[in-house]
Order: structure tokens, then sequence, then C-alpha cells
């Protein structure tokens, strides 16, 4: 989906330089030249987002403005998907919307592993930049659109506000990219091709971003990664300091110390991992949230549960031992969610590889899952397996596996009406005709985006996005709880 944001105004930020300046040094008389603006499409997912975050800060600290639209835009960059064959169709039909609604496109991202092909088929193209190569990207926006010049915007080289980086997310979470790149081989993914092998950050770096968007006002971090549990596997988990004391590159590690940040005004942030591999030391983190130090959500792509499919896919097969560790989680602390997804229709996946997969999900009890059909990626090792499963089976088996889980998810909701949880406000609508206001927010066991949602009723209108509220559960459905905040 596409994502247009609309940072800070610039107005508001160049405002505030001149505001820093004395009196005497401020010549009225001297207009300030109109910045250049860059408009931005990013596609795909979180990581890929956290990268247009990245490269938008680094412009603006160029003296750059960003756009809401292309008629505003100067030049305009899009952040493509080319995990999937879908989603490099997606990028291309918004690659082909931006050169023909503003003719000046700059192309980055996944896909730009692919720059023979976009510009094949796009030849207007400025420039073609792969993931994460922010410097080629600002370069080659400079060559298109070269900064406006003058003391207004040479004064400071560096983010112009206290937040530090341009968000493209609501104010009240963020995500925490913890490391780039891959070391699995999954023969249906080309990741490790896409964004290369892992490449953990320096986790002194990663905690100050951390403090620094809590600060900011952010009250829940999304720490992500193409393999979480992996983090600092490449640097064998060396060690820096860190208030006083050493902490090591380690997921344990990270986790122990996000859960000693607070808020401004002294409370515990969210901190919710994703993209995490059931390891051994994944059981260290389940006490942290049973304290209240960390959200009691893990996002586990399990990807299968049949051996046979799961040793196709190049993937541990170890499903029974991951149910009795499910069990022991939850003995430890009882309010964990789990979210995965799971792919089906994988060459050679017999229907009892898929009647495993269901009987494995009764058995584990997932509360929120994700499912995909099987889509070659070119480029992919499984593309060559034999035995592809038709596509009418397919279907049948991606809308078998949706009830399944669909069932599954109600059930686990309809167990909590009648409780009271804990609630972050995302949104706070508008008064109604009778005056009730109502807001949308998210339990723990909802990530945003890709979870569900509590809808509270009649809400106080002092209520503001990234509130905690505790909510009472009247009632629920297949994916959300609906409620009134506790005691109102």
């Amino acid at each position: 989906m596409h994502q247009r944001v609309t940072p800070a105004p610039f107005a508001r930020m160049g405002a505030r330089i001149m505001a820093s300046l004395p009196p005497e040094s401020i010549d009225t008389a001297l207009p300030a030249p109109e910045p250049r603006r860059v408009g931005m499409v990013s596609l795909g997912c979180p990581k890929a987002l956290v990268d247009s975050e990245r490269i938008l800060t680094r412009l603006r600290a160029d003296g750059y403005a960003m756009s809401a639209d292309y008629a505003g835009a100067d030049v305009v960059l899009v952040n493509t998907c080319g995990f999937l064959d879908s989603a490099k169709e997606e990028s291309l039909a918004a690659i082909g919307e931006a050169i023909a609604e503003n003719g000046r496109v700059i192309v980055t991202g996944c896909m730009g592993n692919e720059a023979d092909a976009i510009r094949a088929r796009f030849p207007d193209v400025l420039a073609v930049t792969g993931a994460h190569q922010y410097e080629a990207v600002v370069e080659a926006v400079h060559e298109a659109a070269p900064p406006s010049m003058g003391p207004y915007f040479d004064l400071i080289p560096q983010a112009f506000d206290d937040e530090g980086g341009v968000k493209l997310t609501p104010r009240h979470f963020s995500y925490l990219k913890i490391s780039e790149g891959c070391n699995h081989a999954c023969s249906f993914c080309i990741i490790p091709d896409l964004r290369g092998k892992l490449a953990s950050r320096r986790i002194d770096a990663v905690l100050r971003e951390a403090e620094k968007l809590v600060a900011a006002g952010t009250r829940e971090l999304l720490v992500i990664s193409q393999d979480t549990s992996a983090y600092g596997v490449d640097v064998r988990h060396e060690t820096r300091q860190w208030k006083g004391h050493e902490v090591r590159t380690h997921m344990t590690d990270l986790a122990r110390e996000l859960g000693q940040l607070r808020t401004p005004d002294g409370q515990v942030p969210w901190v919710r991992l994703h993209y995490v591999y059931p390891y051994p030391h994944v059981d260290q983190v389940i006490p942290l949230m049973a304290e209240g130090l960390l959200t009691p959500y893990l996002d586990i792509p399990f990807q299968h549960a049949s051996p046979k499919v799961l040793r196709a896919m190049r993937r541990p097969a170890n499903e029974a031992k991951v149910l009795d560790r499910i069990k022991s989680w939850r003995a430890i602390c009882p309010d964990l969610a789990i979210r995965s997804s799971f792919v089906v229709g994988f060459p050679g996946e017999t229907e009892e590889d898929f009647q495993y997969l269901l009987d494995w999900l009764d058995e584990a009890q997932l509360d929120r899952v994700g499912a995909f059909r099987f889509e070659p990626v070119e480029g992919a090792a499984a593309n060559l397996l034999p035995d592809a499963v038709p596509e009418e089976v397919k279907e049948e088996r991606f809308a078998r596996i949706m009830a399944k889980t669909e069932a599954i998810s109600a059930a686990r909701l309809a167990a909590k009406v009648g409780r009271t949880i804990r609630v972050i406000i995302d949104e706070v609508g508008e008064p109604d005709e009778d005056g009730d206001i109502g807001a949308t927010g998210r339990s723990q066991a909802d990530a945003p985006e890709i979870d569900g949602a509590v809808y509270l009723r009649e809400v106080p209108a002092s209520l503001k996005a990234g509130d905690f509220v505790d909510v009472l559960v009247e009632e629920a459905d297949a994916h959300d709880l609906y409620g009134v905040i506790a005691g109102a």
C-alpha cells in the first residue's frame, strides 16, 4: 500500500533556525530561498519504511522540504518492494504513476537490484539504487534537484527538530530496526540476495535511538529485522558500554535494556518483538514479559508445520518441540500473544501435509495468523522443486486455513470479554450527533496495521493518540474487541 506522509511543516523548522540566531544577525531584507521539495512513495514492509525515514531525514538535513503530492515535488522517490512477483508489479505500477504524474523519479529499495528491468520499462527514471543505499539516493536527489543554498539552510547540518529524524509513523509508535540482511537460505526467499547477509547494528547505537524516540513521544517500540533472534551473530555478540555497564549485541541483552526505558511521564513503553525465530534463547525473554518490562507478544514466522514441507523450505523442522515451548511460555506469561504467518500450496505439499498444519494450529492456538498462497519468486530455489500445487488447490487450502485461524481467533478474543485490558489509543473520533466520541486503540496483542483493534465508545474529549487506558471489554468478534474505559 502506498504511504504518502507529510512530515512537520518545513516553514516551522526554518522558523526554529531563525529563532536561534541573535536578532542583530537576522537581515529581514534577505528573503529565504524556496527549498527544493521531495515526494516519497514507500512500499513494502516496516523495514523499508525505516529506510524511507532515514533517507528523508538526510534530505531534510540538506535543506529539502517534503511534498505530500506529486505536483509540489521537484523529484519523487519510489522505495520499492521486490520480495514477491506481485509486490514487484505493485512497485512497477507505482513507478509508472509517479512518472505520469511528476516525471522526475528516482527508484530505490529491494527492486533496485533489477535496474535493467526497471530502465527497460521506464527509460525516463533519473536513477536506480538498491536497498538501504542511503548515500546513493541522496546523491541522486542532489543531482536531480540541487539543494537550496543559503544561510538558513546551511547553519545546522543535521535534523532540525527535537525528535531527531523524519517519522512516517504516528508520533506514538516507532519501528526500531536492529539489523539488515539475513543468513538463512530459505528456498522460497531471496532476501539475502536483495539485502545481503546479516549485518547487526551496534547495540549502543540501537539503545541510543530507542532512548531518543521514547523521550520524543514514542510510547510503543516495534523491534524489527529479518531475524531478530540472530541479532549479533555476525559480530560474535560483541560487548559495548551502555550507561556504565557492558551489554552484549544479543537479543536478550537488548530486550532487557529496552525494558528499562521509561516515557517522560514515567510509564513503561510497549516494546514489541517482531521476526523472532524460536531459538532456545527466546525462552529468556518470556520472564521479562511476565514482569511487564516487555510487551507479551511474539511475532514468529513459522511458515508451516509439516516436517517434510519445512525441510523443502530449508527451515528448522522441530514443530513438536515448538508446541511444548509455546505451552511453557504461556505457563510463565499467560497473556502472551503469538502471531505468525504460513505459506500454503508450497511445491510438494500434500493434503496430508496440509492437514498436519491444521491440526498443529489447533494445538498451538496462535492469537494472530496471516496466510499466503505460495508464489514463485524469480531467483528462488523453490521454483525448481517438483510437484507444483495447482492454483485451485492453493485457493481451497487458503480458504480452509483462514477459516481455521478465524475460529481460533474468535474463541481467544471471546475469552477476553468481561476482562479489563491495557490499550494504547491510535485515533480519537469526532463527536456524533449525540455528542458521543469514539476511539480506536490496540491491546498488547495487537501490532499496528497487521493485527486487530479495540474500539471504544463514549471516551472523554481529552483523550488523545498515544494515551494508555484500561478498557473493560464488552464484546468481541473474530478479529477485534469492543469496550469502554474502565471506571468511566
